[in-house]
């Protein structure tokens, strides 16, 4: 696939002017159902955690970037999370913004993860866990050269009913 088609981005450490953004993204219900979160986040917690993260993956066991355009508009987050070490593995998620979605902007994001895994964390496999019916997820990780590996029943929980979940693998 032809990068040039993609949106320029950048992803960066988190700063503490991305408090509004992070304030938006995880206290977005609709995204409850696709994440370890089910409850509201506070601006102090937030900001908090934005103080305190060493943005180093052994101490925090995670990575969290921020999606920017050259102009600085904020369009997305991407995390490594569950970072496991001695077998050089780690979950991906990534948000985009609801104005800012199928722009390309998670395939650029992506992308530069990728690259980031492999040269300076020097991961061997991401994975992600992507509802079922999130085809457009799916897609997105598929375009990128990740597996379908696994059907996971009844994984997310939403709320109100559970839902079968896909484990999509990259070998990098």
């Amino acid at each position: 696939m032809n990068d040039s088609v993609f949106p320029s981005i950048n992803i960066r450490a988190m700063e503490p002017e991305d408090l509004d953004m992070l304030y938006k993204i995880e206290n977005d219900p609709e995204l409850w159902g696709v994440s370890n979160t089910n409850v509201p986040y506070s601006r102090y917690t937030l900001h908090d955690y934005i103080a305190n993260s060493k943005n180093d993956i052994y101490a925090d066991q995670q990575v969290r970037l921020m999606i920017e355009t050259p102009s600085g508009s904020i369009v997305g987050m991407v995390d490594i999370v569950n970072f496991d070490p001695r077998h050089r593995r780690a979950e991906v998620g990534i948000v985009i913004v609801k104005q800012y979605r199928e722009k390309g902007y998670a395939h650029a994001a992506l992308q530069k993860l990728h690259l980031y895994a492999i040269r300076m964390l020097h991961l061997h496999q991401l994975y992600a866990i992507v509802e079922l019916t999130n085809h457009c997820a799916i897609s997105l990780f598929t375009s990128l050269g990740y597996l379908n590996i696994a059907t996971i029943p009844q994984w997310l929980y939403d709320g109100t009913s559970y839902n079968d979940a896909v484990l999509m693998q990259k070998i990098l």
